[in-house]
């Protein structure tokens, strides 16, 4: 069935006629994160609370909303820094009514990932969340009803064939669903699906370039070319980074990978870096650290620590800003193609998709992607990967180049020496990466547009049905993405292998699984993939630390049996295929030592390993002041950076950011301690050195008691920190 697409600049006059269309009840659906129309969004939010008679239900996931503080001081460091990293960038409506408990009755908000502990306060949101694993939702989405869909769109000129329309940062769910509705509205069902043209989003290739046709309704104007959302870059732990130290050496080169966002992700690729860029430091580094040492055997087996001369492969649902990373410092390099021939050739070695070989044909015949005697459709597949040279046509049953035509049978010698005359220099198509959504810092968006069009094609984005997944194309797709290295995070993982990531005990939802069950299950389900999870050895306040490494717990997002590596920042237990006994030991060996013993004695008392294992002496030292040890020499030489790839926050951001969570940190523990601390200040004169500081928070000139003791707050903060002088 053939659309008719209708085109707006009036959002208003958009949202009534899509009322029109679906009538009053209406489950709209967005996709996560970047890729929602913001404007659509919120004006039809607007329409159902003017009108009571409207049914709409919100079905989405990972609403992006601005940070607020909640005490004062807290609003006085973020506000600048909001309106600065933020500014330009639409609010959500039926969030801030959702936050603040407004949203009217004939509305419902249900969503299937969220920022983690985004809503660990609201029943309302824990009772509607949705768990659905990443690749079901639009199977799930649509057993719920959704009959409007909509989603931002990015835009270029189409060279006189008019406007041509890309996904850019959302082909996720978008796909699937756009599909399922096309299906529906050839049964008769009335739907709607909205494309939101937003000139500052990149323009995506790969699976993401769609046809205007696609749309029903395509909402473009001045106003919907708005800011893009470009959260800042987290801040790198020593934690993070020795795990990241850890994790950099599993990564086999020629091979595949796969992250997620945050500081562990960057902690990965500043290791991957130092790796690449740095060799004979980075060696040193981890001999120091013992890591070639203890793990030597598995990391020649599974990983390697020399530069990256074939390079990487990205297949991730989330393209995040560490594979841009990756591909400036010449990691991320390694193509691969839609082809499976190609890709068989390319991983025996004897296709080198930059140079083709003499004999390029001979292969081609031998792995039956052409035939001997070639045809049309050989010669299409011929020029569309650059096989042959750019003209090359096929005509009254000939290869024609310009005024030369070449015979198409490849049996006779000299047609076959003949053709070579035509032979391509290259492989062209190839892709370093396959993305299913992204999201990141606003240099990110900017380093992706300022890009030329044959470079930003490296860049694939497809859906996460084929992302996340083997199936449909399993051949293809493990050739593709051969030596995966799946790595995942994790809240806790118990001693016998359960990994917990997304909800606590009492049911309560932190996140949502994503799409962590579909690499777990890929990496176990390709021959030569392996999963990592990562998780911190401990959560908490150095007062009151909890063991991450757990004996068990009421909740399991991964079950024991799909366990592989798993890594902490004490080191790394390879427990796949291990009986319980071995993975209860290896697991122990990379735990915090104050938990250490408690762990082992539960694991005996349960009979689970033998009554006279002792934990060697190598792994009883496992303390933070053994990880910032270790580090300190290293940072103080300008390595393992809080942020190694830059951040949007000022040098006082940064430094009060600290300061002030410290602070609270220790008020929690000694309301007395800090009350004196605080009176004391205000028999101190302001240290000269505080003066950037106290500007930043308006607190160099405070007129009234109120500041003056934020003030001291601040002083006393910054002194705390050694950021200022006492």
């Amino acid at each position: 069935m053939t659309i008719n697409t209708t085109y707006h600049d009036d959002t208003s006059a958009c949202v009534e006629e899509v009322i029109r269309t679906v009538g009053n009840e209406i489950i709209f659906g967005m996709p996560l994160a970047l890729g929602k129309p913001a404007l659509f969004a919120n004006e039809l939010y607007r329409h159902a609370k003017r009108n009571p008679d409207i049914k709409l239900t919100i079905l989405t996931a990972l609403a992006l909303e601005k940070p607020e503080g909640a005490s004062d001081l807290e609003k006085r460091l973020l506000g600048p820094l909001v309106d600065r990293i933020f500014g330009g960038c639409p609010e959500f409506d039926y969030m801030k009514d959702f936050r603040a408990g407004t949203m009217p009755g004939n509305i419902q908000l249900y969503e299937f990932f969220n920022k983690a502990g985004g809503y660990m306060g609201s029943p309302e949101a824990q009772q509607n969340h949705l768990n659905s694993n990443y690749t079901h939702v639009i199977r799930d989405g649509i057993e719920f009803g959704i009959n409007v869909y909509g989603q931002m769109l990015a835009v270029r000129n189409g060279n006189g064939s008019g406007p041509l329309y890309s996904m850019g940062c959302n082909t996720d769910i978008s796909l699937e669903c756009i599909a399922a509705l096309k299906k529906q509205r050839a049964e008769g069902k009335k739907v709607a699906v909205i494309g939101e043209v937003n000139e500052n989003l990149p323009f995506m290739y790969g699976d993401a370039v769609v046809p205007a046709s696609d749309y029903d309704f395509i909402l473009q104007s001045d106003k919907t070319c708005y800011e893009l959302f470009g959260p800042p870059k987290e801040s790198v732990s020593d934690v993070d980074h020795l795990i990241g130290l850890h994790v950099s050496t599993l990564v086999k080169d020629g091979g595949t990978i796969q992250v997620g966002i945050g500081s562990l992700g960057d902690a990965i690729v500043s290791g991957l870096q130092l790796r690449h860029t740095d060799n004979a430091g980075y060696n040193a580094i981890i001999e120091k650290a013992g890591i070639k040492a203890t793990y030597g055997e598995l990391i020649h087996k599974v990983g390697g620590t020399d530069p990256f001369a074939e390079g990487l492969y990205g297949s991730s649902e989330m393209f995040v800003d560490a594979f841009m990373e990756l591909y400036k410092s010449g990691i991320l390099k390694r193509k691969v193609f839609e082809n499976v021939p190609l890709m068989e050739l390319i991983n025996e070695k004897r296709l080198n998709c930059e140079a083709l070989p003499e004999n390029l044909f001979d292969l081609l015949i031998e792995k039956e992607a052409v035939q001997e005697k070639l045809r049309e459709k050989d010669v299409r597949f011929l020029t569309a990967f650059g096989l042959v040279k750019e003209g090359v046509t096929w005509k009254d049953g000939k290869l024609c180049h310009g005024d030369t035509a070449y015979e198409p049978d490849l049996s006779v010698p000299e047609n076959r020496q003949a053709i070579k005359a035509i032979r391509g220099e290259k492989l062209n198509g190839g892709s370093v990466i396959l993305g299913a959504f992204f999201i990141g810092p606003r240099s990110f968006y900017k380093a992706l547009n300022t890009m030329g069009e044959e470079e930003r094609k490296l860049f694939g984005m497809s859906g996460v049905d084929k992302v996340n997944q083997l199936y449909g194309g399993e051949k293809l797709r493990a050739l593709q993405r051969k030596d995966g290295r799946f790595i995942n995070t994790a809240m806790m993982i118990s001693i016998f292998g359960s990994v917990v990531s997304d909800a606590l005990d009492d049911g309560r939802v932190v996140s949502g699984i994503g799409g962590q069950y579909n690499f777990v299950s890929m990496a176990h389900a390709l021959p030569d993939g392996r999963l990592i999870m990562m998780v911190r050895s401990t959560r908490g306040s150095a007062e009151n630390p909890q063991s991450n490494i757990v004996f068990n717990y009421g909740h399991c997002s991964v079950p024991k049996h799909l366990r592989d590596i798993v890594v902490t920042e004490y080191g790394i237990a390879d427990v796949r295929g291990l009986p319980d006994k071995d993975v209860i030991l290896e697991l122990i060996k990379i735990a915090d030592s104050r938990f250490q013993d408690d762990l082992l004695a539960r694991a005996k008392k349960a009979g689970k390993v033998p009554a006279h294992y002792a934990i060697p002496e190598a792994y009883r030292h496992n303390t933070p002041d053994k990880v910032s040890a270790f580090l300190d020499p290293y940072k103080k030489e300008g390595l393992f950076e809080v942020f190694p790839f830059g951040t949007d926050f000022t040098d006082e951001e940064v430094a009060l950011g600290g300061a002030l969570r410290a602070f609270k940190a220790k008020a929690t523990k000694s309301k007395i301690g800090v009350a004196v601390s605080l009176a004391g200040e205000f028999f101190r004169s302001v240290p000269d050195d505080a003066g950037p500081y106290l500007s930043r928070m308006g607190l160099n000139a405070p007129s009234e008691f109120k500041e003056k003791l934020l003030q001291k707050v601040v002083i006393s903060a910054l002194k705390s920190s050694g950021r200022v002088s006492a």
